[in-house]
């Protein structure tokens, strides 16, 4: 890109994260037999530092150009950027170093040739997040959903099983009363289950959190109520 020196990338990607500085380079190529002054232009110049933003690249020889970005305090709406960068270039006595380089060198006048490359910059995530993986919209939750219910819809059978177990220890009717018990409060288990689902959803809508942070969450709680429910059985048996 450019007749001058060949200029590569011909877009500059930061890697755009809040409170961060961020760099990227570009590398000045001439591939011409006479000294090419160069000199680095931003519509930005506070927001971002150049090194070295003005010099000379020797014949057939590369200068490396690090352009730095500025911390952002305040987060973007998008990752849309309208800043840009011109790169300046003009033929220089063999004697030239960076040292003589001014602006004026870089004035059109007396039919100078000045040539100019435009370079657009473009924001690119620091951390990317990590695909979804694919698969039934209700999959994961749904599924521990109707496990735990399953888990806890077995907990009477159990205690039945136990208490047959038992060698007659318990009477009939403290094993009827012990089986009640056990039935409605998974039953009422159950109902809180389905509140805290219907709950966390609307969370979920309020918020933005994610699916599978929420199912997270319900897994706990569930997890939570079969602990206390298995624990009351223990300690009553």
């Amino acid at each position: 890109m450019g007749d001058f020196l060949y200029i590569q990338p011909s877009e500059l990607k930061f890697p755009y994260e809040l409170r961060k500085q961020s760099s990227c380079s570009m590398q000045l190529t001439n591939k011409t037999d006479q000294h090419i002054a160069f000199k680095v232009k931003t519509t930005s110049p506070k927001r971002y530092c150049v090194r070295p933003n003005a010099g000379v690249v020797l014949p057939n020889s590369v200068c490396n150009v690090t352009v730095t970005m500025q911390a952002h305090k305040e987060a973007l709406a998008d990752m849309q950027c309208k800043d840009k960068f011109l790169v300046q270039s003009v033929f220089a006595p063999g004697a030239t170093t960076n040292k003589d380089i001014t602006p004026e060198m870089f004035n059109r006048k007396d039919g100078k040739i000045v040539n100019e490359v435009k370079l657009r910059v473009i924001y690119i995530p620091a951390n990317p997040p990590s695909p979804v993986p694919e698969g039934d919209e209700e999959g994961s939750p749904r599924t521990s959903s109707v496990e735990d219910d399953n888990k806890m819809s077995s907990l009477p059978e159990a205690v039945t099983r136990l208490l047959d177990e038992s060698n007659g220890k318990l009477s009939s009717s403290e094993a009827r009363s012990m089986i009640s018990k056990m039935t409605e409060e998974k039953d009422s288990a159950i109902q809180q289950n389905k509140k805290l689902q219907e709950e966390l959803e609307l969370l979920k809508r309020q918020t933005g959190k994610t699916r599978a942070g929420g199912a997270a969450m319900f897994v706990v709680l569930v997890s939570l109520l079969l602990g206390v429910l298995v624990g009351y059985f223990v300690h009553r048996t």
